[in-house]
This record gives C-alpha cells, sequence and structure tokens, in this order.
C-alpha cells in the first residue's frame, strides 16, 4: 500500500489515509471525488491550512454542535418530565442545578445538608461552573445558562480528547475522527461530566506513548478523581509489564497515579469526610442501575414472578464476572504469540467492566469511543457499534418515560423491547472485544500491524521483546522471565 512507504524528505512519514486503508470509507468517498490519489503524500507533503489536526477540531465542533441541537427541545422548553425522555434531551446538569444546592452555590462535598453522589473533581466542576452562571436564585434562564456552559466546557474537553487521541496514532491521526464525530458522544456527551475523564485519559495514553510515564500517572490519578475507569488502564500496563518483564512503567504511571489522586481527595477527605466518602459508600449500596445486566435480569424474573436478585447478590455476581474476565484478559495478554498493544488491551478491560457492572448509563458509551479508535479503527465495526448504542440510548428514555413519569402509552416502551435494547448493546460490545481479540491473536487482521507498525500507543512497550510468554498447548515453548531468544 501507498501508504506503508519508508519515509521521505527529511525522515517525515506518509501518514495512513482513511480513504486508502479502509474499505468503507474508500467507497464513500466516491461522492466527494474517490479516494486520495497514490500521488499524493499526506505527511510529507504540507497541506496547508487544513492540517489533519485543523480539521479533526472543525469536525468536532459540528458534532458538539449537534449534541446541542438534540437538547433543543429542552432548551426551548425546560427539562421537565416526562417531555424531556420523550424528546430524549434528558441531562442531568438542570437536575442537579436545581436539587443539589448548586443554584445557591453549595459544595456538597465541602459541607451542607445535601450530598453529591459523585467524585471530588466532578464535584468540583459542578460547583465552580454553577458560579460561572450569572443571576441569582433557581430561574429558568440560569438552569438553561448552567447546561449551556457546562455543554461548552464539554465540546472543549472533546476537542483535547480528539487532539491527544491523533497525536497517539503516530502515523494514523485520522483515526481520531471516530472520537470527532462519534455518534455516542453527539447523542450521550451533555448527559453528564464524563467527557472530562475520558480526556484526561486521552492526554494520559498519549504521555505514556512519548515515555513521559510520571505526567502520564497524573494525568491518570486526577481522570481517576472524576470516573472509576481509569485506572482499569494501569491494569493494561500491568498486564504489558509481566509480558515483557519491564516493571518501571507501571511503577512510574501507577505510583504517580495514586500520589495524585491523594492530592486530589485529601483536602476534601480532611474537610468533610462524611461528603467525601458519600460517592464510594452510594456506589457500594446502590442496587442494579439501569441497561445493566443485571436490572434486564430483573426486569425478567419480576414479569416471570421470579425471586429477583438483591443488591448483595448483584455485587458478588457483578465482582465475580469482571474478576473472571480479567483473567481470560490476562490469558490472551501472555498467552498471545505476538505481544498485545496496550490500547488492545485496555479496551478489553475497560469493555468487560462495562459489561459487568452493576450501572450502565448512558454516557458510559463515551468511555469506549477513544479507546476503540486506538485499538481497532474499523469504520464498519464502530458505525454498526454506535448504530446499536443509538437504539439503546433512546430505548432508555422511552422505557425511563413510562416507568418514572406514567407518559402517554403512545410514547412508551415495554418492558421486552427495552431488554432487547440493552442485550443488544451488549452483544455490540463483547463482539468488538471478540473481534480485538482475534486481532491480537492474528495481527495480520490487525489495521495497526497490518501497516508494519508495532504499538505506536506502548510507549517503553514498544519493540520490547517478551520475558514472560505461556504457551498452554507446548508448556516446553513457554518463557518464564528468562531472556528472550534472538528472534523474539
Amino acid at each position: 500500500m501507498q501508504e506503508t512507504q519508508p519515509p521521505e524528505r527529511r525522515g517525515r512519514s506518509r501518514l495512513v489515509v482513511p480513504s486508502r486503508s479502509d474499505v468503507l470509507l474508500r467507497n464513500f468517498t466516491e461522492l466527494v471525488g474517490g479516494p486520495l490519489g497514490s500521488k499524493a503524500a499526506p505527511g510529507v507533503v504540507s497541506p496547508g491550512a487544513f492540517t489533519v489536526e485543523r480539521v479533526l477540531v472543525i469536525l468536532t465542533i459540528v458534532a458538539a454542535l449537534a449534541g446541542i441541537l438534540v437538547k433543543g427541545y429542552c432548551r426551548a422548553n425546560g427539562w421537565e418530565s416526562p417531555t424531556q425522555f420523550y424528546a430524549t434531551c434528558y441531562s442531568d446538569f438542570p437536575e442537579l442545578f436545581r436539587n443539589r444546592g448548586l443554584a445557591e452555590g453549595q459544595f456538597p462535598v465541602l459541607g451542607g445538608p445535601i450530598q453529591f453522589e459523585y467524585p471530588v473533581l466532578i464535584v468540583l466542576i459542578a460547583g465552580v461552573t454553577a458560579w460561572l452562571v450569572p443571576g441569582a436564585g433557581l430561574t429558568d434562564a440560569r438552569v438553561l445558562a448552567y447546561f449551556d456552559i457546562n455543554a461548552v466546557l464539554l465540546a472543549a474537553a472533546t476537542v483535547v480528547a480528539v487532539l491527544a487521541t491523533a497525536r497517539t496514532t503516530g502515523r494514523r491521526p485520522w483515526d481520531a475522527a471516530m472520537v470527532a464525530l462519534a455518534p455516542g458522544i453527539v447523542l450521550a456527551g451533555t448527559i453528564n461530566w464524563d467527557l472530562w475523564a475520558v480526556a484526561l485519559v486521552a492526554v494520559g495514553m498519549y504521555l505514556f506513548s512519548r515515555e513521559r510515564l510520571v505526567l502520564a500517572g497524573v494525568f491518570m490519578g486526577i481522570a481517576t478523581a472524576a470516573q472509576v475507569y481509569p485506572p482499569l488502564i494501569l491494569v493494561a500496563i500491568l498486564l504489558l509489564s509481566l509480558r515483557t518483564g519491564r516493571f518501571q512503567p507501571l511503577l512510574k504511571s501507577a505510583g504517580s497515579a495514586a500520589v495524585t489522586w491523594v492530592a486530589v481527595n485529601l483536602p476534601f477527605a480532611v474537610a468533610n469526610p462524611a461528603g467525601w466518602a458519600y460517592y464510594f459508600q452510594y456506589s457500594a449500596d446502590r442496587d442494579a442501575g439501569y441497561s445493566s445486566p443485571w436490572f434486564a435480569v430483573n426486569l425478567l424474573l419480576q414479569r416471570t414472578r421470579g425471586q429477583e436478585l438483591s443488591a448483595a447478590t448483584v455485587d458478588v455476581l457483578s465482582s465475580g464476572f469482571f474478576v473472571l474476565a480479567c483473567v481470560l484478559i490476562a490469558l490472551v495478554a501472555l498467552t498471545a504469540p505476538t505481544r498485545p498493544r496496550l490500547a488492545q488491551l485496555a479496551f478489553l478491560i475497560v469493555a468487560a467492566f462495562i459489561l459487568t457492572n452493576k450501572v450502565y448509563s448512558p454516557q458510559f458509551v463515551v468511555w469506549l469511543i477513544p479507546l476503540l479508535a486506538l485499538a481497532r479503527p474499523r469504520w464498519r465495526d464502530f458505525l454498526v457499534w454506535q448504530g446499536i448504542e443509538g437504539l439503546h440510548w433512546a430505548a432508555v428514555w422511552m422505557y425511563l418515560g413510562q416507568v418514572t413519569s406514567a407518559g402517554s402509552s403512545q410514547h412508551n416502551l415495554d418492558m421486552p423491547y427495552y431488554v432487547l435494547a440493552v442485550a443488544a448493546h451488549m452483544i455490540a460490545v463483547a463482539y468488538l472485544m471478540a473481534r480485538v481479540t482475534w486481532d491480537i491473536y492474528d495481527p495480520n487482521y490487525d489495521p495497526i500491524r497490518r501497516h508494519h507498525l508495532d504499538d505506536p500507543h506502548g510507549g517503553p512497550f514498544a519493540g520490547a521483546p517478551d520475558r514472560f510468554r505461556l504457551d498452554l498447548l507446548h508448556p516446553k515453548n513457554s518463557l518464564l522471565f528468562r531472556k528472550a531468544p534472538p528472534h523474539a
């Protein structure tokens, strides 16, 4: 392929162009003149003002505006039930602004009678953006302003995530267009503040790919103060450390992440221990949440008059299945003939957490989007998955309109169809996990390695020989922290 030719002109490398390397996009480009010509040399010849990153920023802004349009009904008519569900424009921002003391300028984690069920960094963002709202008291205008301020800042966070992803990919910056144009971000990006954590994780992974390990850990630690999933990236680093025998990257990144998390949380834990601990207590005590597999199972058991799963049982099953999934992923990491890429393992672990967790909020889809863009940048699979997630997103609101508001029957979605939507979302994520696992065992199917790249996201693990590898069929061929053979 043209994009796999050696570097030209002062060592600059050609970029991998989606219209050449992706069959689906190659067909779509017929509408705009066809694939990029074989004589073109992106990455070698300057594109002028329209660099890849600038185009990605423009695409991200267009997608952010589309996300605002999705919330158009509520912006014009207010966030009230059940219409906010039927118009699919629900957001946590207005609800929390009205009911968590934010309209009065309170910071729940710093004291006060109202608790806030979010990590420290999200509480800070929620409180600071409430201070930015002009005026005083609880009015419709202030509720709208609070939503708009957060939507703008989340768009900026998405731009950061897109640019960090583009720079992490090396010769494949166009893969970040998946993040820029992701339907999941358009639909669910302004439900909650999860995109802040996504941006921080993207920057952390970029810094890790450049072997700035301590700084990468700092961003991961800050991200962990915003959401629960960033430490799972460190689990992927642990598996690669075992495979390569290189533990310094793990110690530096995990150590700085832990110190950073403590530094962010400690002042609030000291100032208001009960308010700080409420998030952890709430997460531990809550029942199975909407769209989790356990919630869907309970719905089916309720319909068939069976014994529903208790909160304690759900905790045990959720934790048990996640641990089992991590064990299987570890086996994949340590038995694959070729060392897996960091993004592949990170995607598998975060996806396993999403499938087994007792909560799956619609906005959790944004966690996986940048990871999939790095792990398996194939537009066909990406768009099919996003389409199914879009159906699930709509099903959630139609179902919530029925169970929480007793809305009009013509707008409601009955339980069996909602459960089918949950099952479709789970099957789609499981399919992506299977495809990534296939790529790990057969790199000829890996969109990254088939272009003669090893692991542009792996930082210190890129090109590292194996020091620990298991061969379950031929145990004598396993490597047990011995020096790898010359061909490894």
